[in-house]
């Protein structure tokens, strides 16, 4: 069923009157944050929620809430919200209702989790079910709630009062408004030192300072004794709030987790085997590899040690263990393996540590010796071991920040590390035969968004024949078959295979004079680049002098090597010649950002940045064509990953004709700047040249950005990533921008002496033929 938004609005406007002054304003600000999909479904709940006859107030409620929750949390939530929705409906008011939804922007903004979302939701309900009196007050008081509590706090603390006070519907008031002293007796009590919410940027901040990369983390609900952290999802799961542990503050807690977890994600390259171990082996194992990894970090990062150690002692003190417990030996082994200064006593122990020491260096990243000293670790205390300990007491060695390992180990969230995401549904291309469009020709060129599209190999033209084809006059712009690319995500340092959609355009044509009109308006310019091409032109056969190993004799060194020999001196041994012929093996792609930005006018000019763009484009491929090097001209413009399109306007084989200049004088500008994957394309053109020089020189107005992807460094960074790639293959990146801003930016893509900023945009077309020549000379 297809989706019709004026209906959906005309049909909400009719439920909800007051809509009709705010509801445009509440669709373009849910754009923001929501793509196509999500906001016809963020619609089509409106509609049947405003069905259930709540009232006015829950329609708008929802409308307001959920971009706000969207922003802050996966568009998934909207099903869950609706459901809940639902059965609230079903034993509370409208009223109630609506302050359930006004309540969702401020838990989202507490917890920052799609999983801690959906347990608050649960608990509403919960609450709504069995003490529907408490509802109303929990919910005016819930920013000082969450600000002070988590998730399972706040759960804790609800289903406390609604047991203690079942039967007493004021009691139930008091308690849920935070007005009775019991209700602020549980309420402290549930309070934790730390809350995530509050030190996640911090995090970031401090573990971007050591590896320079972002690293997913996101809040669990640790409302269970034995929590540990954990790696699942591409993420790093810490607790949703830490109490302190002795004199060491929540904050220095989350810092020692995130340390430890990221140094398992920077310093483990495979995960290791856990076939035909049993337990007790795999505990070991993670043991030495927990030791491994904290080694590589104080390698390079000394100040981590003492956090680290300062967590362990802290632990071990508040567990109160005996120093004969195998835990405890563990604990002391650890701090050992840690700094090799720890004064360690146990014998058995010291076999272990020594070995560590002695062979660390050597195997830094091999996790394959991590197995091996672990078994060792194991064997010993098999041996030395009278009574053996249950791993549930061996266990207990907590460490106070250590995660659960499960990232050690081979699973499944291996194959999510190569990257990954939901596949694109591709449109199926049919190539059909001429009586089978024929019969299809009213229905299948109408719309573009159909799951299969038919392609005939040549034109249609109709039986009254006008000179233009179907396709012409009612048909679709032609496309390529889809290329697909990979694209770099800094923030989990992996390639997201398959990422990038590619399309090739087929270009516009416009005034194939606009070549000449060029040339004769930068008349000036054209002679400049006449004396480059004399310069730079293949020059056919030149004659090398002066060498031990030519063709034939060069007499004027005969001659000098005669006079020397008679004036008793060392004659000069180079006294041949040869002729070889001199040519220039450069391949050249120059590739235009063909944003909408370019649409922009010049300051202090009466022409677009396009229009400059198009007539430098246009005289830098006159001047390469003169030289004689083989080139090709292409664009680029994005509206999100799943459409990167791709127009060439000239490619390496064809002539620098008429047709040519109609496309470069067709080029439109439009969308947005996803450059590495056209870079990736761009390259994959002349890596098929056989030129030994190839060079990619991109034209650009601006930053890489793009309409789905709200991180400014994520495309910077593929783009960076981009240039290494092709760097490694022999293609050889520079970029000639006019942002004047783009110093923060366009050193860290292309590297050092490898972009201009040109100041003056009118410049461009003067600059960028002397560029050319100075960057293949």
């Amino acid at each position: 069923m297809s989706f019709d938004i004026e209906e959906v609005k005309a049909s909400l406007i009719e439920s909800v009157p007051q809509l009709e002054e705010m509801l445009d304003s509440l669709i373009h600000e849910a754009s923001h944050y929501m793509n196509e999909a999500s906001r016809e479904t963020w619609l089509q709940n409106a509609q049947g929620i405003a069905y259930l006859g709540k009232g006015q107030q829950v329609v708008v409620s929802y409308l307001e809430a959920v971009p706000q929750v969207i922003a802050k949390i996966d568009d998934e939530i909207l099903d869950d919200i609706l459901e809940t929705v639902m059965k609230l409906s079903s034993v509370t008011s409208g009223e109630v209702v609506s302050l359930v939804l006004d309540s969702l922007p401020v838990v989202a903004e507490r917890t920052g989790d799609i999983d801690l979302l959906r347990q608050y939701l649960a608990l509403v309900y919960q609450i709504g079910s069995k003490t529907p009196r408490g509802m109303r007050p929990m919910l005016n008081n819930i920013d000082e709630l969450m600000s002070k509590l988590t998730v399972s706090g706040l759960r804790r603390w609800a289903q406390w009062g609604a047991q203690a006070h079942a039967r007493n519907f004021q009691a139930q008031i008091d308690y849920f408004g935070l007005v009775s002293e019991d209700s602020k007796a549980v309420f402290q009590q549930q309070r934790k030192g730390s809350l995530f919410i509050d030190y996640h940027r911090p995090i970031n901040f401090y573990l971007r300072a050591f590896w320079a990369r972002d690293f997913f983390i996101r809040p669990a609900a640790a409302d269970y004794d034995d929590f540990k952290p954990y790696f699942e999802n591409m993420a790093m799961h810490l607790p949703d709030a830490l109490n302190d542990l002795g004199e060491i503050k929540g904050g220095e807690l989350y810092r020692a987790m995130a340390a430890h977890m990221a140094s398992h994600l920077a310093y483990t390259k495979e995960a290791i085997s856990m076939e035909q171990l049993n337990p007790q082996q795999m505990f070991f194992i993670e043991l030495i590899e927990d030791a491994r990894v904290e080694y590589n970090a104080i390698k390079n990062f000394p100040g981590l040690k003492g956090l680290w150690k300062k967590v362990i002692k802290a632990s071990m003190e508040a567990s109160e263990l005996s120093e004969k417990s195998t835990a405890y030996r563990l604990e002391q082994l650890a701090l050992k393996l840690m700094d090799e200064k720890h004064d360690l006593q146990d014998e058995q122990m010291m076999v272990v540590a020594e070995r560590f020491h002695n062979e660390i260096e050597e195997n830094l990243d091999n996790e394959k010796w991590s197995w091996d000293l672990g078994i060792l670790l194991y064997n010993v205390l098999n041996k030395a071991t009278t009574q053996w300990e249950s791993l549930t007491d061996i266990s207990q060695q907590r460490f106070g920040y250590r995660d659960d390992n499960r990232l050690v180990w081979a699973s499944d969230e291996w194959a999510d590390m190569e990257g990954g995401g939901a596949p694109h549904q591709e449109t199926v291309r049919k190539h059909v035969s001429l009586m089978e469009m024929i019969n299809e020709i009213d229905s299948e060129l109408v719309d573009v968004d159909h799951e299969e599209v038919w392609v005939l190999g040549s034109e249609l033209y109709p039986y009254e024949d006008n000179g233009l084809s179907y396709n012409e006059m009612e048909g679709i712009e032609p496309i390529s078959d889809p290329f697909h690319y990979h694209e770099w995500d800094y923030r989990v340092q992996l390639n997201r295979p398959n990422w990038v959609t590619l399309y090739e355009h087929r270009a516009k044509k416009g005034d194939p004079q606009l070549y000449n009109r060029i040339l004769d308006q930068n008349k000036g310019i054209a002679h400049r680049i006449k004396q480059i091409v004399d310069k730079l032109q293949a020059v056919g056969l030149q004659r090398i002098r002066r060498i031990e190993d030519g063709d034939e004799l060069d007499l004027n060194a005969c001659v000098e090597a005669i006079t020397s020999i008679r004036m008793g001196q060392e004659p000069d041994p180079r006294i041949t010649m040869k002729n070889v012929i001199r040519s220039r093996e450069v391949s050249v792609v120059v590739l235009l950002d063909l944003s909408e930005s370019t649409n922009e006018m010049v300051d202090g000019g009466d022409k677009t940045v396009l229009e400059v763009t198009q007539e430098a484009a246009i005289l830098v491929s006159h001047a390469i064509n003169g030289i004689g090097d083989q080139f090709a001209v292409h664009g680029f413009s994005s509206d999100g990953r799943h459409d990167l399109q791709y127009t060439r306007f000239k490619q390496f084989d064809e002539p620098f004709d008429q047709d040519v200049h109609s496309r470069l004088a067709g080029m439109q500008g439009g969308l947005s700047t996803r450059m590495g994957g056209a870079m990736r394309h761009a390259g994959s053109y002349l890596e098929k040249q056989s030129s030994k020089q190839k060079l990619l020189l991109v034209i650009t107005d601006g930053e890489p950005a793009d309409i789905d992807e709200k991180d400014g460094q994520y495309l910077k960074q593929d783009a960076k990533k981009a240039v290494e790639e092709l760097q490694s293959k022999g293609v050889y990146s520079y970029c000639l921008t006019i942002d004047q801003y783009a110093d923060k930016y366009v050193h860290n893509i292309f590297g050092q002496n490898r972009y201009a900023i040109v100041d003056n945009v009118l410049k461009l077309p003067e600059k960028l033929p002397q560029l050319f020549a100075n960057l293949t000379t």
